[in-house]
């Protein structure tokens, strides 16, 4: 695990007269400064609190999880969870009592009173930390953010404020699809002659496809406590319009269409045109996990605490969904300043997979060089994407082809520079350090959380958006569709009476490799590499492999 890149310095006296610890990031070299910002300019800071009993958390994350446990489906309530997580009494006083020295008052934006948030003025913000906010321009796009690359805590404060953001973070904003598409003619009868598996599905995917490969029931699902989230960010938006033309191409089986539901979070959109990537998640979700109530929650806030809102506004509800599915993710690298902030943001799907939430990340479409991927090739080591790299999540790479599934050259995969590589993920590793002996040296942290964990088929899925054709390649088509098995196998179980799946990747690597078809062709390479072959067993191209849903269904039932 690599150690913090900011730096500490000890009690320092300022030319403003605040004593306390300085943070100080060094200019990042993707990021021009522009000016500095208005003085006027509101900025909005959230203040992360260090929680009470966070390892407390994390084990009765595993002990819920782990099918060996008598404890395993026993999801902790909303109340216990928050108790785990809720700052101490003196931690809420020491930073409440410092905000109103300034007359700032804070609002709580979290169920468990972690995290505060701020809106003030630029100049008020750099008087509060000893700051100089800046404008940024982002080189490889057409983002500004507002940073400084020091602040302040005082003394007294400093061991009661985790993080603070955005201060010295360079995060570009979450990246979703790019250019992974093409404009395609309309299918003509998809599904007039019904083959397994249609001879289409060798070169094209819709649904049909899908239910072939993996033994994946089209019949709806019944149970009435199911539920399917999907989040969007960066303004997307799928539209009932495009879900009516997919469900006539490919689900001809369905009627009336199944509706979705919408939820704003930080003044996400709520109407429009659809865009690609919010169509191929909701037509790969409500499109295959036939009957499951889908909730698409479409994020305002382009950066990383809109990730952490809408976590934190599903934990204030008293029932979770029982699966998030995100087509979105960062750059590992942007974190590494500030690993407090890393860790937040990864404990707050902790806490959704201790109520019994399956939460899927895509791993990234970039081979082993993250989602911002340099054409100059100019890195020196691999680059993990975020929040993969979080011990507790699944994240879901990508293949491609029939018989031989082969990995899909694009599907990002590694191991973490962050977070230390989890104990249910020690054997399987281990197993593929064994195989894969001197190849790639010192491009990778050997100790790091590896990942993708699954995989599923990536690429030429058949999506409407605007009235159009397209098709879509990409983990953005594998992730919702380990959303969708995951909410059919969540039906049979409430159906069973058991519980839903919950943080998945303990049964996975303990006793799912069975029920899952072992991918051994490809690899995922870049910028002249080889990357990470596929091996037999685990590896951080496609993981453990493909789902095969009927012996996932025997699997599930019998725990």
């Amino acid at each position: 695990m690599l150690s913090p890149a900011f730096l500490l310095v000890g009690l320092l006296s300022l030319s403003s007269g605040i004593h306390g610890a300085q943070q100080t990031v060094p200019q990042n070299p993707h990021f021009t400064p522009l000016h500095p910002a208005s003085p006027g300019q509101s900025i909005s800071l959230t203040l992360g609190l260090p929680p009470t009993n966070m390892n407390g958390l994390h084990t009765a994350l595993y002990d819920v999880s782990d099918p060996a446990s008598p404890n395993y489906g026993k999801y902790l309530t909303k109340a216990e969870v928050e108790a785990f997580v809720a700052p101490k009494t003196e931690s809420v006083k020491a930073v409440t009592d410092w905000l109103s020295q300034h007359s700032i008052k804070a609002e709580v934006v979290s169920p468990s009173g972690d995290m505060l948030r701020i809106n003030v003025p630029v100049s008020t913000a750099n008087a509060l930390l000893s700051a100089n906010f800046t404008e940024f321009a982002d080189k490889h796009s057409d983002t500004t953010l507002i940073r400084t690359l020091s602040y302040t805590i005082p003394e007294a404060v400093e061991q009661h404020v985790k993080f603070i953001f955005p201060t010295t973070q360079f995060i570009p904003p979450p990246n979703g699809k790019e250019a992974l598409f093409k404009v395609v003619q309309p299918p003509k009868s998809v599904l007039t002659k019904k083959a397994t598996p249609p001879s289409q599905c060798q070169t094209e995917i819709f649904p049909q496809c899908l239910e072939d490969f993996y033994n994946i029931p089209s019949a709806r699902a019944t149970n009435p406590g199911n539920n399917l989230a999907v989040s969007s960010y960066l303004g997307e938006m799928a539209t009932e319009a495009d879900l009516n033309l997919f469900f006539e191409d490919f689900r001809t089986d369905v009627t009336p269409t199944p509706n979705f539901a919408i939820v704003s979070v930080d003044g996400g959109v709520t109407s429009g045109n659809g865009t690609l990537e919010a169509s191929l998640d909701i037509q790969y979700t409500v499109g295959v996990a036939t009957g499951v109530p889908t909730t698409l929650y479409s994020v305002g806030e382009a950066n990383a605490f809109g990730f952490i809102d809408l976590a934190n506004l599903l934990l204030s509800q008293e029932e979770t969904p029982l699966v998030l599915s995100t087509s979105y993710g960062f750059d590992e690298d942007g974190f590494t300043f500030d690993v407090s902030l890393a860790e937040s943001f990864c404990d707050v799907y902790a806490q959704l997979g201790s109520r019994g939430t399956t939460v899927l990340f895509c791993s990234g479409d970039n081979g082993v060089y993250s989602f911002p991927f340099n054409s100059t090739c100019d890195a020196t080591t691999f680059g993990p994407t975020f929040p993969s790299g979080c011990p507790f999540l699944t994240s879901v790479g990508g293949t491609q082809g029939v018989a031989p599934e082969v990995a899909a050259s694009f599907s990002s995969g590694g191991f973490s520079n962050i977070f230390a590589r989890p104990s249910y993920q020690d054997g399987a590793v281990q197993q593929y350090f064994g195989q894969l002996g001197s190849t790639n040296a010192g491009l990778f942290n050997t100790s790091g959380r590896g990942f993708p964990d699954i995989s599923a088929q990536s690429v030429n899925f058949f999506t409407w958006i605007a009235d159009e054709l397209f098709f879509v390649l990409g983990t953005s088509a594998s992730t919702p569709t380990w959303a969708s098995v995951i909410a059919l196998l969540n039906d049979a179980r409430l159906n069973a009476g058991k519980p839903s799946l919950g943080f998945i990747n303990p049964l996975l690597y303990s006793q799912g490799a069975a029920a899952l078809n072992d991918i051994t062709i490809g690899s995922n390479p870049g910028c002249g590499k080889q990357g990470f072959p596929a091996l037999a067993g685990w590896d951080p191209v496609t993981g453990l492999g493909t789902p095969d849903y009927s012996k996932l269904l025997n699997l599930v039932l019998s725990v």
